[in-house]
């Protein structure tokens, strides 16, 4: 099993509304590339929330393959949308990692 996962700051001016396009539109998005089994968005706690939020978000893929065929054939149309519709006001960084237990 894979893990994606993005961590995301947004700036308090956008932060419930981002929140909401995640739950409605783009994770949806993701999970109907069939890439992935679930996704999952955590909040951080015990960070320096001063400029925003941060949330991180986590997508299971079966296999490195399956993550990616998402990398090759999506990620970029989707990230570009994510970018045209917040633009500066939010930062993401990304790790992918493999579940051992």
């Amino acid at each position: 099993m894979i893990l994606y996962n993005v961590t995301v700051k947004t700036d308090h001016s956008i932060a419930e509304a981002w929140l909401q396009w995640m739950k409605q539109e783009h994770i949806p998005e993701i999970l109907a590339t069939g890439c992935f089994t679930k996704a999952s968005i955590l909040r951080l706690l015990e960070v320096d929330d001063s400029e925003g939020p941060t949330h991180a978000v986590q997508y299971f893929a079966e296999s490195k393959a399956n993550y990616n065929r998402y990398l090759d054939k999506f990620a970029a149309e989707l990230r570009k949308k994510a970018i045209q519709k917040w633009g500066e006001k939010f930062i993401a960084f990304r790790s992918v990692m493999q579940v051992v237990d």
